[in-house]
């Protein structure tokens, strides 16, 4: 049975929600009881999760970074890339509210002070790198995660696994990239937050918007070019 446009975008929206719901709610909440590593493992497990769940439906990009790369690459048509992108950014905009507004109902809680989860170079930086370092790592580790996902559901790699490889670089990316970052490796994830967070977040979201784009492009044709001719 043939899917509808809409029910893919719809589910584009359901599982950017989920990812950053649980991603950015585990460092908000739960990041001092779990640190670095928890989070790594909530950002994940969420992609893990949401490839066998909405994977059947919509292909499960949750990430316009992913989009565009299979758009440019000819997996995906312009109309799917415009509404998939849409879709995921407003399923990341109503996550962070909603993030927002049970933060909120701690005593403690600041935006300002605390965030939202959201990713920053320089003083923002979990370990206070540089923005060249952030777009190199943006890039780089966002063109890793493109071959991952490119080469996990290819027509010859075992069935079923896709989502178990694809969560678990997610989840190695995590550990690396957030002391320099907080990682984004997806626009959506790192626009949501910053909507709410206002100021530096939203001066620095370019980086977060741009770096992961370049990277999956890159990924996406060098996989094209070396792997994926047939």
């Amino acid at each position: 049975m043939e899917i509808k446009p809409f029910t893919k975008y719809l589910a584009e929206l359901f599982g950017t929600f989920v990812l950053v719901l649980v991603g950015c709610g585990s460092a908000v909440i739960a990041g001092g009881n779990i640190g670095f590593l928890g989070i790594a493992f909530a950002f994940g497990i969420s992609v893990l999760v949401m490839v066998y769940t909405i994977g059947p439906i919509s292909g499960c990009h949750i990430n316009p970074a992913i989009t565009i790369s299979m758009f440019v690459i000819g997996k995906i048509n312009a109309k799917d890339t415009l509404f998939y992108v849409i879709f995921q950014i407003i399923g990341a905009i109503i996550a962070a509210g909603i993030l927002y507004i049970i933060a909120n109902g701690h005593e403690g809680y600041s935006v300002t002070v605390n965030g939202l989860g959201q990713n920053g170079y320089g003083i923002h930086s979990p370990g206070n790198y540089s923005m060249i370092s952030g777009i190199v790592a943006e890039v780089v580790f966002t063109a890793i995660f493109l071959f991952v996902i490119l080469g996990s559901t290819h027509k010859n790699a075992p069935s079923g696994f896709a989502g178990i490889a694809i969560g678990l670089s997610l989840f190695l990316i995590h550990i690396v990239v957030i002391p320099i970052t907080g990682t984004s490796v997806n626009p959506a994830r790192s626009i949501g937050p910053a909507l709410f967070v206002g100021g530096d977040a939203l001066a620095q979201l370019w980086v977060f918007i741009v770096a992961p784009i370049v990277g999956g492009i890159i990924g996406a044709i060098k996989w094209k070019i070396f792997f994926g001719k047939e």
